[in-house]
């Protein structure tokens, strides 16, 4: 599935502040390489049915043997063993005895403790590999999964590697065994295990991903095989909040256009994000912030949320608005599947104008019958215009006032806002009390 620069800040998926980024609410790898290769993953959304099932099978299987996800391997063994090939030492004599690995240690002291130290730790790593190998040796495992385990067999299956998984690491090892492994990592087998590493990196992401799903309570969501686009979740929410409100939406090939109105602060932009990031992760192969989702597979999800002028370049905030509508359509005029997030339209001119170009805008995206569209607007006045078409679908965010104060229900209604609350806003800051003291 596509999806632009614009559109992965649109939605949080990376944020400058990691903390804030959908990124930082998956990672629960263990080590830096495993955070790596997810990073890799969620910036690289899957574009086929058969991958995003493959790759949910694996998580589902992770997620059954997550208690015994081995402690063997920690980002500390990984690092030491990749340090293990940068670090020059003392060529290491080839047929160790108890006399010369005595006399390696006597005159190189230093070299022999890092030897030591990551054969140790080399061991660690291939008996950890091994370790969760175990975890599925009563399971189906899912052929993705199982390709793997496969190379890591074949990369095992060697005489000296076989002595190392049987060694006890918690006993001291001779010298002369120290560096007979040693001089056997460094110059037959480097280029097997940093391949090892890698798949073990890959393993570390699946494992956070799954996590990720446990921790969370994300559900897996089910993928139609359809024509036309379909997108339909039950108590979907925004999965960054600390205390997210669920909504339900459903767009079809029927009613793929939903028309969002409702004051500032109502809720319209945490909705359309919520079903953005839950689009994004199910293409990911991932679980989602939802009770239960159905979704055919996407071509791509394009967002306009946080539009910006660009000072250096001369061009306005309406210009970069108009932009983006013209590079979206041409997009998405490709006959595929398209989701399009487009969040308060034409912000950038004045408010006749606006609704001029709001009204063409929907009016001429509603024909589209492969993309599925979510717009939300502050301008009211053009939803009567467009109750005509039986594709758009009104709903709106509740306000109401109690008080003098703004009461926010964040709860989706069907139908179109009439709120009025801006002044309201202005009073209840203090801003129109200033005003008058001036």
């Amino acid at each position: 599935m596509q999806a632009d620069k614009t559109t992965l800040t649109d939605l949080s998926i990376f944020h400058a502040e990691e903390e804030q980024s959908v990124f930082h609410f998956i990672d629960f790898t263990r080590t830096i390489g495993g955070r790596d290769t997810l990073h890799h993953m969620l910036a690289h959304p899957l574009s086929s049915r058969e991958e995003i099932t493959a790759t949910q099978q694996v998580l589902k299987q992770l997620i059954k043997v997550h208690a015994l996800w081995p402690e063997k391997i920690s980002n500390g063994t990984v690092m030491v063993i990749e340090r293990f090939y940068e670090t020059a030492v003392t060529d290491i004599p080839a047929g160790a005895n108890g006399i010369n690995a005595f006399m390696y240690k006597l005159v190189n002291g230093p070299d022999y403790s890092i030897i030591k130290y990551s054969v140790t730790h080399c061991i660690d790593f291939l008996q950890g590999l091994r370790l969760i190998q175990a975890l599925f040796t009563n399971a189906a495992i899912p052929p993705m999964l199982d390709k793997h385990f496969q190379r890591i067999n074949k990369l095992l299956d060697m005489p000296v590697v076989q002595k190392m998984l049987k060694e006890d690491t918690k006993q001291p090892q001779p010298p002369a065994k120290v560096l007979e492994y040693g001089r056997f990592l460094r110059l037959h087998f480097k280029q097997p295990l940093l391949e090892l590493l890698d798949i073990y990196h890959t393993l570390d992401a699946w494992y956070g991903m799954a996590m990720a799903c446990v921790n969370h309570g994300l559900q897996f969501p089910e993928f139609m095989e359809q024509e036309q686009p379909l997108l339909e979740a039950t108590n979907l929410y925004h999965p960054l909040l600390k205390t997210p409100v669920a909504y339900s939406v459903a767009l079809t090939p029927d009613k793929n256009f939903l028309f969002l109105t409702g004051a500032n602060m109502g809720g319209k932009s945490t909705f359309i994000k919520a079903v953005g990031v839950a689009t994004y992760l199910a293409h990911v192969g991932m679980g989602v912030p939802a009770e239960n989702m159905q979704l055919t597979l996407f071509h791509g999800l394009l967002s306009n949320i946080q539009m910006a002028d660009n000072i250096i370049k001369g061009e306005s905030y309406f210009y970069n608005e108009v932009q983006r509508i013209r590079k979206t359509i041409e997009k998405i005029n490709d006959g595929k599947k398209w989701l399009i997030l487009i969040d308060e339209l034409f912000k950038g001119t004045n408010v006749q104008d606006a609704m001029k170009c709001s009204t063409a805008v929907v009016e001429g995206l509603r024909k589209m019958k492969n993309t599925l569209f979510i717009l939300s607007t502050h301008l009211y006045e053009i939803g009567e215009s467009l109750q005509q078409y039986p594709n758009i679908l009104f709903r709106y965010f509740e306000t109401s006032i109690q008080n003098e104060q703004l009461v926010f229900s964040y709860q989706l209604r069907e139908g179109i806002s009439n709120d009025r609350l801006g002044y309201l806003i202005l009073k209840k800051e203090g801003v129109v009390d200033m005003l008058h003291q001036l």
